[in-house]
């Protein structure tokens, strides 16, 4: 297996365990302490470990106790960091070595954000959170970055007596003041699963628990607690669903930490402890099935993992799916089936076509990342595209209750591995071999190689959809005067979901001009809307109508938020639109200091700058 975003000799030896100690300096926006890495040798003769590292000041390696020479090379991708290669005497096969790192992170590391006080929701202490995936962990810790390689880990973090630290890991007995610094006191965490490296997490704020049950809670700061809880108090119950699929959960505790509005994602699965972004808290649990998202993970990614991001889909494509028959024992499975026509329509294809294009690399399941960030290649390629191609395989194979054994069977065969695309086929040929006919008639090179739409389209159940077609046609069937006949009630009767699929709906039509989305906002009064979802779909829809009222509106939400999937689309609907360009550049400008790295990074590239 090889990974072209590591530089690191993972063919011939691995890490075994990490052990951290760590001091979080809010002060110069640093952590500083070391990494000890217990590492094994997979073959002879191995003179030399080499691990992934970005921007780390590294002033001592030991082996086994003696000081080691060491050398940092830049990689000539600069996305992808350096490469840190350490000596090491001669180690055979299965022996282990013991080295010791003593460093501190940059204060640009790409993994962290530092919040000042003001820029957090009380506005009370300062706050600190990592976001690792795909390749930032190299910013934090020298490791092998890349998630073919799986290890526990356990940490001693040191932080002010303040503030909470919490890690991707179970919490070791209470917090103890430092014996090293005053006003500090200090955590222990352990991670007793082996994990890839882009799954270690930290954050550090003035936080809060509340319990949902007794494996499950939300962490959030004191202002929004109350509301976290509310809006996630069905937790328990997707965890339960997903051990009806796919078998025990064996993370120990699913707890939840709700974070200030600079998160660049929807959630990430970090074990133990997803993180999720505010945009979730609707105030109704409408956007909670995020949450079914990233506790499918905890078996689709996290137990069985992809060998590299070249194979996102392996991770994504099969959480969307889980996370969709979550929601379909939940709320029934035509539910299930509208949100996965949603996916086809309103994120796969407008991805094949205005993300992309469809002859594009990164619209094919198994991609070329050779010399390029993964970031550049994150899009709802790998989610969507994956997660129809297994709908569409359940459909020839026997349906929901043959495929759901064969899932299950798979994350046994695989739990705690990473593997790669051809592993999942040879396995899904040799679980379905009475099936070598259907199998056959599958065209699996134009699935998985291919750039562009897929070659068969899955069977939908649009009971749902067609409500929300018919809501669509009122408006698309409307002139300057009839618009004003139609009521408010045939929208305001729909599900949450739906009111968002009307809109993008509408939003891929030709005729709806700006007097139109007037209208819906008298009706509807959308621009005031708690649902982010349907207030991104919104905005994007008056923006294509061209109704000027909307770019305060636009600008608002891209600045109050982080999310990419909200902020990157709106900011290239904005630059493309001759009378908002401006103001689009200078509030992103105004406002990059504030943002996530990630984020910055890529508005910036979106926009040119």
């Amino acid at each position: 297996m090889t990974d072209p975003a590591s530089s690191a000799n993972f063919d011939e030896i691995t890490i075994q365990n990490l052990a951290l100690k760590w001091l979080v300096d809010f002060d110069v926006k640093k952590i500083g302490g070391s990494a000890e890495l217990t590492v094994v040798a997979k073959v002879n003769d191995v003179s030399q470990l080499i691990l992934d590292s970005s921007n780390l000041s590294i002033t001592k390696v030991t082996v086994d106790g003696s000081e080691a020479k060491f050398a940092v090379e830049p990689h000539a991708v600069q996305a992808l960091g350096s490469k840190l290669t350490i000596a090491l005497p001669v180690t055979n096969k299965l022996a282990t070595r013991k080295v010791l790192i003593e460093y501190s992170t940059s204060e640009n590391a790409t993994a962290l954000q530092w919040m000042a006080k003001e820029q957090t929701a009380d506005r009370a202490q300062p706050y600190l959170f990592s976001q690792c995936q795909a390749i930032h962990a190299r910013s934090i810790v020298p490791c092998m970055d890349t998630p073919s390689v799986k290890h526990p880990y356990q940490a001693e973090v040191s932080v002010p007596e303040k503030v909470v630290a919490l890690m991707s890991a179970v919490a070791v007995g209470e917090a103890t003041p430092s014996a090293d610094r005053n006003g500090y006191h200090v955590y222990k965490f352990e991670q007793k699963v082996p994990i890839a490296s882009y799954l270690i997490a930290i954050v550090v704020g003035r936080l809060t628990k509340r319990d949902l049950s007794k494996r499950c809670a939300v962490w959030a700061e004191p202002s929004v607690i109350e509301k976290a809880a509310y809006e996630f108090i069905k937790t328990e119950d997707m965890l339960q669903a997903g051990e009806q699929l796919l078998g025990p959960y064996v993370w120990g505790r699913y707890d939840i930490l709700l974070l200030p509005p600079s998160f660049p994602y929807g959630g990430m699965e970090n074990p133990c402890l997803t993180f999720v972004t505010p945009t979730l808290i609707a105030g109704d649990r409408s956007l909670t099935d995020v949450i079914a998202h990233e506790i499918a993970h905890s078996w689709t990614g996290n137990l069985v993992s992809n060998g590299n991001w070249q194979h996102m889909w392996l991770n994504e494509g099969f959480t969307v799916f889980v996370e969709r028959k979550i929601v379909g024992r939940l709320h029934g499975e035509e539910m299930r089936q509208f949100d996965a026509q949603c996916g086809w329509e309103d994120r796969l294809l407008p991805t094949i076509f205005e993300v992309f294009n469809p002859t594009h690399e990164f619209t094919k399941l198994i991609q070329n990342q050779t010399g390029i960030d993964p970031d550049d290649a994150f899009s709802g390629i790998p989610y969507e595209k994956g997660s129809a191609f297994l709908m569409y395989l359940e459909q020839q194979l026997g349906g929901p209750e043959v495929f759901e054994a064969f899932l299950l069977n798979y994350v046994n065969k695989f739990a705690y591995e990473s593997i790669l695309t051809d592993q999942w086929k040879t396995y899904l040929f040799d679980y379905f071999g009475a099936q070598k006919s259907v199998l056959e008639g599958i065209d699996f090179d134009a699935w998985l190689n291919n750039p562009g739409v897929p070659p068969n389209k899955p069977t939908f159940n649009d009971a749902l959809m067609k409500v929300c077609i018919e809501v669509c046609k009122q408006w698309v069937d409307a002139d300057e005067n009839s618009v004003k006949d139609i009521e408010a009630a045939n929208f305001l009767r729909l599900l949450p979901a739906q009111k968002t699929k009307v809109l993008d709906c509408l939003r891929l039509e030709s005729n709806i001009f700006d007097y139109k989305v007037e209208r819906m906002e008298e009706l509807y009064h959308l621009n005031s809307v708690g649902n982010s979802e349907r207030l991104f779909s919104w905005i994007r829809l008056a923006i294509r109508a061209r109704w000027a009222p909307i770019l305060d509106v636009a600008l608002k939400f891209v600045t109050d938020q982080g999310r990419m999937k909200f902020v990157r689309p709106i900011y290239k609907d904005l630059v493309a639109w001759d009378v908002a360009a401006s103001r689009a550049k200078e509030t992103f400008i105004a406002n990059r200091p504030f943002m996530h790295p990630i984020t910055a990074t890529m508005v910036a590239k979106d926009l040119g700058l």
